[in-house]
């Protein structure tokens, strides 16, 4: 056990405590979401929960999630009762905020489980490396910002989603691990991102014979089936049954809003926005033709239309076309090799391709490649230099989130303190590949590094003091998302390398 110290269970209880002297610390507007959804679920009946609009955050998870609400929301009543009411819009009582931090902290017990569960699963030679990657998660410094300061429940979900690759490790439990994970669509629907890795593996892996595609396991497909469609059924079968499925379907799905979200994620439509800004003022010598309606839209912190001066537009269509062919590539290699690390390399590209080519997504869905890519990174070096870039632009990137000056030496601090000890210990760790390392971006991770570092401190400080608050705000947003970008970009093409070699 001298080698698996700290225990996994030290460094969460140490986490919980530190996490704990937060609650005062910075809350978005999730936090007021959250709060709203408590008291739509607690004071109004199931059937009206989805066109319940008092508030503007109204609910849009699935119906798993709004149950989780209900659940807490019954324990909330003899905290605060007044955190119930509907009309109460932005209410946030000491006694509010208190009860809702310490439930983020107490469902992430789930994470804590799951992790310990994938380490005892780990060979014994690898054992040493699952820990450490499993303690890289749980202090990880995207489920830090995101949930304990900016106000989420990613740590509760993502342990679900870790148990589930867990138990997809071995043939006798893959029929829980599908289970798992289409309850897990039904908290959160973003993890849609990854259904189609579970979908080829478990076709692949459980519902076929491994040596003989055409021989179908029929016994194990009815299990599957039945299951999955079980779950969706207790899920959204009550709402299919009230005629509410359409209304689901747009709260769950708002395609109306723009391409990129009002933070801009780190993914190539922040680099096309980029590349648009930068033709703005060459666009009069190159003799291209500006849409003068589009020079503010990107500009807005505010959800909406992104337009572009002088790039063609990009539709919801063809983010979805891009994604679908990107996630296909990996998954061609997971049909005919359908064991665990290759299914673990294809969900992880999965995530990637959703992050980088999908439609609005949002930057906190970069933990959707961060976390699943941690569970190998240890593999050898070839998959560590790969993550490298990943981890640093990844993190990085989410310090837009905490805005204010409270919260900037938490967030850097933090970040850089982890990046330095866990980078160090993975680069430790990792043993030398058996292949050589072909891919030339991991050589310069360390001048991508050097270089994020003056950015971040342009950006947080040196552009209020040059620019003041009010002049161009944009221009620092606009940088560290590209800036980022480029870096998982990079990582991803790395990756795509030491995925096809491997």
């Amino acid at each position: 056990m001298a080698e698996l110290y700290p225990l996994l269970a030290q460094c969460a209880i140490v986490a919980a405590a530190f996490k704990v002297l937060l609650f005062p610390a910075y809350k978005s507007t999730d936090f007021e979401v959250h709060r709203n959804w408590l008291a739509i679920t607690h004071s109004l009946p199931v059937k009206e929960w989805y066109y319940e609009k008092t508030s503007e955050w109204t609910l849009d998870y699935p119906p798993f999630f709004a149950a989780f609400e209900w659940l807490m929301s019954q324990a909330a009543t003899h905290v605060d009762p007044a955190m119930l009411v509907v009309k109460n819009l932005h209410y946030d009582s000491w006694e509010t905020v208190y009860f809702q931090r310490a439930t983020v902290i107490l469902t992430e017990l789930i994470l804590v489980f799951a992790l310990s569960r994938f380490v005892k699963s780990a060979s014994p030679w690898n054992k040493q490396a699952a820990h450490v990657a499993s303690l890289s998660i749980l202090l990880s410094p995207g489920l830090f910002i995101i949930d304990h300061i900016h106000f989420q429940y990613n740590g509760f979900m993502y342990g679900v989603l870790i148990l589930s690759i867990v138990l997809a490790r071995k043939q006798s439990t893959m029929l829980l691990s599908g289970i798992l994970f289409a309850a897990l669509l039904c908290f959160k629907h973003i993890y849609l991102y990854l259904a189609l890795a579970y979908f080829v593996y478990l076709g692949r892996a459980y519902c076929l014979d491994p040596k003989n595609v055409l021989r179908p396991r029929f016994g194990n497909i009815l299990k599957l089936g039945v299951s999955v469609i079980g779950v969706f059924g207790v899920s959204f079968g009550p709402f299919v049954q009230w005629g509410q499925l359409f209304q689901l379907k747009d709260r769950l799905f708002p395609f109306s809003r723009g391409l990129c979200h009002a933070y801009w994620a780190p993914n190539i439509w922040a680099m096309y926005s980029f590349t648009d800004r930068a033709l703005i003022p060459l666009a009069p010598r190159l003799g291209l033709s500006v849409n003068t309606d589009a020079l503010n839209s990107v500009t807005r912190g505010l959800v909406g239309d992104t337009s572009f001066a002088i790039l063609p537009e990009i539709t919801s269509g063809q983010t979805f076309i891009l994604t679908f062919v990107f996630q296909l590539i990996p998954l061609m290699k997971l049909w005919l090799r359908p064991d665990w690390d290759t299914f673990l390399g294809a969900l992880t590209l999965c995530g990637y391709a959703s992050f980088l080519f999908g439609w609005h997504v949002h930057e906190k869905a970069v933990l959707l490649i961060i976390i699943p890519f941690s569970l190998i990174a240890l593999k050898d070096r070839r998959y560590f230099s790969a993550f490298r870039p990943l981890a640093v632009a990844g993190h990085v990137s989410l310090f837009p989130l905490l805005f204010t000056a409270a919260e900037f030496p938490l967030k850097t601090v933090y970040t850089v303190f982890w990046l330095i000890l866990f980078l160090f210990v993975f680069d430790r760790v990792a043993p030398v590949p058996e292949r050589p390392r072909i891919f030339v971006f991991d050589r310069l991770a360390l001048l991508y590094l050097t270089f994020a570092i003056p950015l971040i401190v342009y950006c947080s400080l040196v552009h209020q003091l040059i620019f003041g608050f009010e002049r161009l705000q944009f221009l620092p947003l606009m940088f560290m998302s590209s800036y980022c970008a480029l870096g998982v970009v990079g990582s991803w093409i790395g990756f795509m390398v030491v995925y096809f070699t491997a």
